[in-house]
């Protein structure tokens, strides 16, 4: 996970229901509406085509910002926008779940209404064993959002700079491209407000930032005054031994329980496939096919 360790919503974002099936005698529209399904996945650009080679590099880099919402639906709440930085060696559906678990966290317990979410891939600088190259990781987190979600986005700018980027310095980033560059978000009046910035993580990173001497202690500051952190619980992690070195960021520190334990990891998905098991609903379809076509993580 990218930062100075070393260490690996809201209503408007609920998916939208499938239209109504049609009755059961209208056997004669099967074959037009086979027809269309096929189109539609025709026009659906191949994996390869998700980011071209031209806007992996920091000269041509463009801020994703087509599924921020740019208008809040709700009065009285803070607009909010999570970052996740990782490896993503690959992206998997926890990674994805992760999301949806500080969403619905955030419309039922906080202020907040999330207007975006952001999955940001390390740079290779990370130099991570088993950390697969910066263009296959953000296709796979592109395809992996693109396909599986409605308002989650893979932002590369992390991925393709030629350093190792500190979490401060990625959440830096989104808080200028979001409040400086676009200027903020729109509440439901229409006037501009500026948007909070948080880090979306595991408790394996709190109890990190725990542990004197691992984190900068100006880098961890400034991410857990400044913006805060959404902290998804996991299985054999102590978070309440973690919080009590953070007790001065207790109010910027929001933990969200794992209703349904998942301890799905990059590193057993890329043991799995050395075994040539199957990763079929424990990483994205569209990221397995991505895999497959390009001989990642065989050896």
């Amino acid at each position: 996970m990218s930062g100075s360790a070393q260490q690996a919503p809201a209503d408007q974002h609920q998916p939208i229901a499938d239209p109504a099936l049609p009755p059961a005698d209208m056997d004669s529209d099967t074959s037009s509406e086979a027809q269309e399904v096929q189109v539609a996945q025709e026009a659906v650009p191949s994996i390869s085509n998700i980011i071209t080679e031209s806007q992996l590099s920091p000269e041509t880099y463009r801020f994703p910002s087509e599924r921020l919402l740019r208008r809040q639906q709700h009065e009285g709440k803070t607009p909010l926008v999570l970052v996740a930085c990782g490896s993503f060696s690959p992206v998997t559906y926890l990674h994805l779940r992760m999301f949806e678990m500080a969403s619905d966290y955030a419309r039922f317990n906080t202020k907040y209404e999330i207007v975006g979410g952001f999955l940001s891939p390390v740079s290779d600088a990370y130099k991570k064993p088993g950390l697969a190259p910066a263009k296959h990781r953000i296709q796979m987190c592109g395809f992996a959002a693109g396909k599986t979600s409605e308002w989650l986005t893979c932002d590369p700018w992390e991925a393709i700079q030629p350093n190792y980027v500190p979490t401060a310095q990625v959440l830096d980033h989104f808080h200028n491209e979001i409040n400086n560059v676009i200027g903020g978000v729109e509440d439901v009046h229409g006037n501009k407000q500026q948007v909070r910035i948080a880090l979306l993580a595991g408790a394996d990173l709190i109890q990190t930032m725990s542990t004197p001497g691992v984190w900068s202690s100006q880098d961890l500051d400034h991410i857990l005054k400044n913006f805060g952190a959404f902290i998804i619980e996991r299985t054999g992690t102590d978070i309440d031994e973690a919080l009590a070195g953070l007790k001065d960021y207790k109010d910027n520190i929001h933990v969200i329980p794992q209703v349904i334990t998942n301890d799905v990891s990059s590193t057993k998905v890329r043991l799995m496939r050395k075994r040539h098991l199957s990763l079929r609903y424990i990483v994205p379809e569209p990221v397995i096919e991505y895999i497959d076509q390009h001989g990642l993580y065989q050896e």
